[in-house]
Formats: C-alpha cells, structure tokens, sequence
C-alpha cells in the first residue's frame, strides 16, 4: 500500500509541476506572442523580406523565420508559445 501511495503522489506532483512550468512561461495570448515576435524582429539590424513571423496553429505558437531564396526550408530562429486554455 505504501508503495501505491508513494508512486501516485509522484505522478501527482509531476503533472503539477508540468502545469505549473507550462502556464507559467508561455504568452498569455496569441496576441501578445505576436508583439512580441514583431518587436523581435524589429531589433534587427539588416530586416529583409527574407525574415518573418507567422502564426502555427496547431501547436499555438508564433514563429520568427529566416526564409531563402534556394528553395531550402525555413531557418526557425525563435519561438513564442501562448497559452490556449
């Protein structure tokens, strides 16, 4: 019994500690992730039409890329995730 008990407050402490990290550190709005990745972008020196932000909807993030010319794919250079719930 003591066994079971141990390992389910365990798990529970983990799933806490997952909340706690996931709504604590994300944007509180999709809104906000995109200022924030605009003003990111801002604060290059040398912006071009090869930098931009756009918005993934399915994993509620705003992300700043670097696109080239070469038909390669996008460099990601930062992510900002928001909260959805």
């Amino acid at each position: 019994m003591k066994l079971v008990n141990l390992v389910s407050q365990v798990f529970f402490l983990l799933v806490l500690v997952f909340f706690l990290i996931y709504f604590l550190t994300g944007y509180g709005s999709a809104f906000e992730a995109d200022q924030y990745c605009h003003s990111y972008l801002s604060s290059f020196e040398n912006v071009s039409s090869n930098y931009g932000c756009d918005h993934d909807t399915e994993t509620h993030q705003w992300i700043l890329y670097e696109s080239n010319e070469n038909k390669e794919p996008a460099k990601v250079i930062k992510k900002f995730r928001y909260k959805f719930l």
